[in-house]
């Protein structure tokens, strides 16, 4: 088999039931093909919905006569070594396809060879793919006509069909999977990285790609997806002084990175500080010298892809999860802060304004950490700078601009950070980055924060003192406690 892309056709009854794909592009039916899920693949996360949604399509093509119904593209990478196919892209169908065939069976004796590997090693698996078994044997039951669900059956096995794309090169399968992704309809950046930089570590061992693999799932996916799209995202634009609106398939190289053939003095800097970080770590030089965990990443410079890529992600999620966490004795970076109390209480949760005023103090706390706070042992000074000082000097900067508005959108929010006549608008990201210092930096804020003219705070000031079980109610308590409130 040639290394390029071989395209075939198949169908479902084929596939799933004889171990063939039904014809390659000369017309020449494949076998066997043993499907294989590998473990850099995520979990069977189709629900019930998902799979009643494939079966009512099929129904629908069924009733309107279709001769062949086309259910979507099968990407695999042929394992020569170990003469298995593995699934690149389109597991979830063939695995919801095998119990549907499973399901139209009906009891009777059946053999669907790819259902013979484990596949409930995972939370998401051991509940996806009983419940929806389960859940297409009731619809199934449905059809009480027994001509009509023979019909259904037959018309799954032979009209049903896969586009398949076949190659023996694990990169090529990646880049084909990556493509056909940013040309779909709902596009998840972190799920489309994740498959980048698995490609950039296909010379690595495999024991290595599974544990990086299981450390990426057992993250938080939809927290991990806003880490990308909301933070990181967000801040690489701000500190250039762009707008930033949505991480989509047009910016999503962002997060590709630099690859092993860069050779660019520029890559070859960043490539070398990772590499050091990876050899100091795995040294006994952290003894010896007092460094511990060294860390290679900067939200303001490039990513090495890859393994680096993981890293990174897993840091910031940490950090992240860390400076949000003001538990007294949980917390980190911030730790039992009065002033975050109050941006925690229910009623400045709610609401867009309230959502995008939080992102800012977010970000800009996230963004000083990184360029700041050592992760080991942080001293008291540098403790007292982010929390005393910077911390309350973020909030004013973020919540100025709330203050100053009834209803407070993103194209304001990203004037205020860009630069616009509303008080104390500018470019706080950027600051942080150009600072060679905390104490420059504090300094410089010191300087550029103004006090609100009380006639220009729109925002709520009644009850302004109003306190319950030692949390300030209102957040303008904090601006008038440290004088950024002109009477």
């Amino acid at each position: 088999m040639s290394s390029v892309l071989k395209l075939a056709i198949t169908k479902i009854g084929d596939l799933l039931l004889n171990n063939t794909i039904s014809q390659d592009a000369e017309g020449k039916p494949i076998r066997p093909i043993n499907l294989v899920i590998p473990p850099y693949q995520r979990p069977y996360k189709w629900t019930a919905k998902n799979a009643v949604q494939l079966f009512d399509d099929i129904i629908e093509a069924k009733n309107q006569n279709k001769e062949t119904y086309r259910v979507g593209t099968l990407i695999l990478h042929y394992d020569a070594k170990k003469s298995v196919y593995n699934i690149v892209d389109g597991q979830q169908r063939t695995i919801t396809f095998s119990l549907l065939l499973m399901a139209l069976y009906n009891g009777q004796e059946v053999v669907i060879p790819f259902l013979n590997q484990s596949l409930t090693d995972d939370p998401y698996n051991s509940r996806n793919i009983p419940n929806n078994y389960r859940t297409l044997e009731r619809r199934i039951h449905n059809i009480s006509d027994i001509r009509e669900r023979s019909e259904v059956h037959d018309y799954i096995k032979n009209n049903c069909e896969l586009i398949v794309v076949i190659t023996e090169d694990i990169s090529e399968a990646f880049q084909f999977f990556d493509s056909q992704n940013a040309r779909g309809k709902k596009l998840y950046p972190h799920d489309l990285l994740k498959a980048y930089h698995l490609r950039e570590m296909n010379n690595a061992d495999i024991t290595q790609i599974e544990k990086t693999v299981k450390d990426w799932e057992d993250l938080d996916q939809k927290k991990l997806a806003l880490l990308f799209s909301d933070y990181l995202y967000r801040l690489k634009e701000w500190i250039k002084g762009n707008s930033a609106w949505e991480l989509n398939e047009q910016n999503i190289q962002k997060f590709k990175g630099i690859n092993r053939d860069g050779n660019y003095p520029y890559a070859q800097f960043y490539k070398g500080a990772y590499a050091y970080a990876d050899m100091v770590n795995q040294s006994s030089m952290p003894f010896v010298n007092g460094m511990n965990n060294l860390k290679p990443f900067q939200i303001d410079t490039p990513i090495i892809a890859g393994k680096s890529f993981f890293d990174y992600a897993k840091h910031y999620f940490v950090i992240l999860k860390d400076i949000q966490n003001n538990n007294k004795y949980e917390g980190y970076f911030i730790n039992d802060n009065q002033i975050v109390k109050t941006l925690d209480l229910r009623n400045y949760k709610n609401g867009v304004g309230n959502g995008i005023t939080r992102l800012l103090f977010d970000t800009a706390v996230l963004l000083y950490v990184d360029r700041f706070c050592p992760s080991e042992r942080p001293s008291k000074s540098d403790k007292e700078m982010l929390e005393k000082q910077f911390v309350l000097y973020a909030f004013i900067w973020a919540y100025s601009l709330r203050a100053q508005y009834y209803n407070l959108g993103w194209q304001s929010a990203q004037n205020y950070i860009l630069g616009s006549d509303v008080i104390n608008s500018f470019n706080i990201y950027k600051m942080i980055t150009e600072a060679d210092s905390p104490i420059t930096l504090l300094s410089s804020l010191s300087d550029k924060l103004s006090p609100l003219p009380l006639d220009k705070i729109v925002a709520k000031k009644e009850d302004i003192n109003k306190e319950n079980n030692g949390v300030y109610q209102n957040y303008l308590y904090y601006f008038k406690l440290n004088k950024f409130i002109e009477e």
